[in-house]
C-alpha cells in the first residue's frame, strides 16, 4: 500500500500533463496514473494517462511539423541543443532530486546521470553541423553522383525507467540534430524526469510540435497506434528483448527504420594475471551502477580458479560495506529497486542459485519493508545452469563462477561460457597481457568490450549490441546516422564523351 507524503518541491512544480504541439494538457479521457517513491511507497503525484486519441494527436502534430523542422538550418538545431545542455547543467540538482524520488537511485548517482545525459545534447549539437554527403563521378565520366543525407521523418522514441534522463537525451539529441520530429513515450514507472526534460527543451527554444510526449499506463495501445499509422518512419526503443521483438514485427508492416537497444547478459572475466584490486573496483562499477538495474550490468562473473578465493574475499568486503537506504538521504550508496516485482525476481533467482549449490558470501536475505530493497549480495560457486546465468538479474547480486586450472589459463573455456547466450551487448575482461586482451576482445560476441574497465558508456562512443541485444547504435558518430536517410542524385555532365 502506498502512503501519501508531501512531494519534493521540484515535483510539485512540474507539468504533469501531456505535451502535444507545444501545449501541456490532460489526456482526452481525463485519466491519470500515480507515480510513487520506491524507497518509501509514498505517492509523489499523478500524471496524465494518455490513450489512443492522444497518441493520434501527438503523431499528427509531429507529422505537420516535419517538413518545416527538416528545413531548419543545422546551426539553429545545434544552438537549441547547446541551450538545452546548459539548462540541464544549471538545473542538475533539481533534475537529480526528481530522478531519485521516482526511481530510487542515490542522489550522487543521479547527479552523475544528469551530467552524462546532458553530454548527449552537447555531442549532438556538434554533430548537427557535420552531417556529410559525397560527390563523385561515374566510371564512364558521363554522370555526377551526388549523395546527401536527409532526416528520416517522424520518429517514435520509447525509453526505459532505469536511466530516465540519459535514455531520453540519447534518443532526442540525434533526432533534433538530424531534423526529425518526434513522439516520445517515457516509462510509466518514471515519467517525471521526462516531463522535466520536455519543459527544458521548450525553454531552450525547440519549436512547438517537434517533440510530443505522451505519458501512459497503457504503452501497448499508444505505441501500437503509432506503429500502425504509416506516418512514423522510425522507431527507437530501449527495453526488453521481448518487447523489442514485438516492435520489430510491427515495424515490418510499414518497413520502418528501427534502432533497438535490448537486453544484456554481460560476462565479466577475471584472468589469473589480473590486477585484482582493479578488477574488484571495476566490477563494483559494472555490477552496482543503478543497483544493478542496467543492461550493461555484469551478470555472469567468471574468475580464474587460481585467484577466485582472493577475489571473492575482496569483493564481499566492498559489497558488505555499501550503505543501503533511501537515495535522497546523504551517504546512501545503494537505493531501492524500482518496484516490488523487481525484488521478487531477484529473490527467486538467488533462491534458485542457492538450490543448485551456490554459497552466499554476503547479503542474500530480502529485508522487511517499507520500500523495494534488496541487499548487495555475493554468491560464489554458482552453477552454470542457474537461472541467473541465463537471464538478466537486474539487481545488486554478483554471481561468481570459476574457470581454468592451475595448468591452464582457461581462455577457451571461459569464451565458450561467455558466448553461450542469445544476448551480446557488452563484455568485460581483466588481464595484464596485451595479447590475451586482444584475443578476448576479438572473440567475445558482443557489441562493446571493456578491457580493465567497468564502464563503457560514453556519448562519444557507439553504444549497442549484437545477437538479441539489438540493432543499430546510439551515441558517437554513428548515432546521428540512425536518424538519416541517404539520397543519391544522378546528374549528367554536359559535354561528357559518349
Amino acid at each position: 500500500m502506498t502512503v501519501t507524503s508531501p512531494a519534493p518541491a521540484a515535483i510539485a512544480a512540474l507539468h504533469t500533463g501531456l505535451y502535444i504541439d507545444g501545449r501541456w494538457g490532460p489526456a482526452a479521457s481525463g485519466a491519470t496514473f500515480a507515480v510513487t517513491n520506491p524507497a518509501t511507497g509514498a505517492l509523489l503525484t499523478h500524471v496524465a494517462d494518455g490513450g489512443i486519441d492522444d497518441a493520434r494527436r501527438a503523431l499528427d502534430s509531429a507529422s505537420r511539423q516535419q517538413a518545416r523542422w527538416a528545413a531548419t538550418p543545422p546551426r539553429t538545431r545545434s544552438e537549441i541543443l547547446y541551450r538545452a545542455y546548459d539548462l540541464i547543467v544549471e538545473r542538475a540538482d533539481e533534475i537529480a532530486a526528481v530522478m531519485t524520488a521516482e526511481m530510487g537511485k542515490p542522489l550522487a548517482e543521479a547527479r552523475g546521470e544528469v551530467a552524462y545525459g546532458a553530454e548527449f545534447f552537447r555531442w549532438f549539437a556538434e554533430e548537427a553541423v557535420r552531417i556529410g554527403g559525397d560527390h563523385t563521378t561515374t566510371g564512364d565520366g558521363a554522370n555526377r553522383i551526388v549523395v546527401s543525407k536527409q532526416p528520416v521523418g517522424p520518429c517514435i522514441l520509447i525509453t526505459p525507467w532505469n536511466f530516465p534522463l540519459a535514455m531520453g537525451t540519447r534518443k532526442i539529441g540525434p533526432a533534433i540534430a538530424a531534423g526529425c520530429t518526434m513522439v516520445f513515450k517515457p516509462a510509466e514507472l518514471t515519467p517525471l524526469t521526462a516531463l522535466l526534460l520536455a519543459a527544458i527543451l521548450a525553454e531552450a527554444g525547440l519549436p512547438d510540435g517537434v517533440l510530443n510526449m505522451v505519458t501512459t499506463s497503457d504503452p501497448a495501445a499508444v505505441v501500437g497506434e503509432w506503429m500502425s499509422s504509416g506516418a512514423a518512419r522510425k522507431v527507437s526503443f530501449t527495453g526488453s528483448t521481448e518487447v523489442g521483438k514485438t516492435l520489430l514485427r510491427q515495424a515490418a508492416g510499414t518497413v520502418m527504420r528501427t534502432s533497438m537497444e535490448l537486453g544484456g547478459n554481460a560476462p565479466f572475466i577475471v584472468c589469473a594475471d589480473a590486477d585484482l584490486d582493479r578488477a574488484v573496483d571495476g566490477l563494483m562499477v559494472a555490477k552496482m551502477r543503478n543497483m544493478g538495474q542496467a543492461c550493461t550490468a555484469a551478470n555472469r562473473i567468471f574468475v580464474h580458479r587460481n585467484v577466485i578465493d582472493e577475489f571473492t574475499g575482496k569483493l564481499a568486503e566492498q559489497m558488505k560495506a555499501l550503505v543501503v537506504g533511501d537515495g535522497s538521504v546523504a551517504g546512501t550508496q545503494v537505493g531501492p529497486l524500482v518496484e516490488a516485482a523487481a525484488v521478487d525476481k531477484v529473490t527467486t533467482l538467488v533462491d534458485d542459485a542457492l538450490g543448485r549449490g551456490a554459497r552466499v558470501m554476503t547479503g542474500g536475505v530480502r529485508p522487511d519493508g517499507p520500500g523495494h530493497f534488496y541487499p548487495p549480495t555475493v554468491l560464489t560457486d554458482v552453477h552454470p545452469d542457474s537461472e541467473l546465468m541465463r537471464t538478466e538479474i537486474f539487481g545488486p547480486v554478483a554471481a561468481l563462477t570459476p574457470f581454468g586450472s592451475t595448468e591452464s589459463d582457461g581462455i577457451d573455456e571461459v569464451l565458450t561460457l561467455a558466448n553461450d547466450t542469445p544476448w551480446g551487448l557488452v563484455g568485460y575482461a581483466y588481464t595484464q597481457d596485451v595479447d590475451r586482451a586482444d584475443r578476448l576482445s576479438d572473440a567475445l560476441q558482443v557489441g562493446m568490450v571493456g578491457i580493465n574497465t567497468g564502464l563503457v558508456s560514453n556519448p562519444a562512443a557507439p553504444f549497442g549490441g549484437v545477437k538479441e541485444s539489438g540493432l543499430g547504435r546510439e551515441g558517437g558518430r554513428l548515432g546521428i546516422e540512425e536518424f538519416l536517410d541517404v539520397k543519391y542524385v544522378a546528374r549528367p555532365i554536359r559535354g561528357a564523351a559518349g
